[in-house]
């Protein structure tokens, strides 16, 4: 393993999971999460996510911290943008207030749906981004990010 490949250590992760456990209809635990123990399983200790609501979760997680390589390997190919970059120290960058989970559907054994709201703020300007996402569960049994619907409401 070279050191671009090595996995980030432990210190430069927050104690707290950034998804804040974040449930269908508000239903979040009162104190979130350790990072470790909810998306720090996933981005960080490999592990395949169970649903496509813990997969959008952790995808919200690594959005927070800049885990590239993490949102490519769960993004669908044929979906996947070539220039996926994100630096969450630069200077235009979001920066993310917390995840709110709508709705979580399972449609089959490998489509599901999940609503969320995401909020963030640029240049001190606060922002809401509220997508009804699309995900499929792979020959692998991987979960992975299709597309989704952006909404204003």
């Amino acid at each position: 393993m070279t050191a671009s490949s090595a996995k980030p250590s432990l210190k430069s992760r927050p104690a707290d999971c950034p998804c804040g456990g974040a449930a269908p209809n508000g239903r979040a635990p009162g104190k979130p999460p350790r990072f470790i123990d909810c998306c720090g399983r996933y981005i960080d200790g490999g592990a395949a996510a169970p649903s496509a609501l813990e997969l959008m979760r952790s995808r919200y997680s690594a959005y927070v911290l800049g885990e590239s390589q993490y949102l490519r390997n769960t993004w669908a190919p044929q979906t996947c943008p070539a220039d996926l970059d994100i630096d969450p120290a630069a200077p235009d960058a979001p920066r993310w207030l917390g995840l709110q989970i709508k709705r979580f559907a399972p449609l089959d054994a490998t489509h599901a749906e999940v609503e969320f709201v995401a909020r963030y703020k640029v240049g001190g300007r606060a922002h809401r981004l509220h997508e009804s996402s699309r995900f499929v569960r792979g020959d692998d049994g991987c979960w992975r990010y299709v597309d989704g619907d952006v909404s204003d409401r």
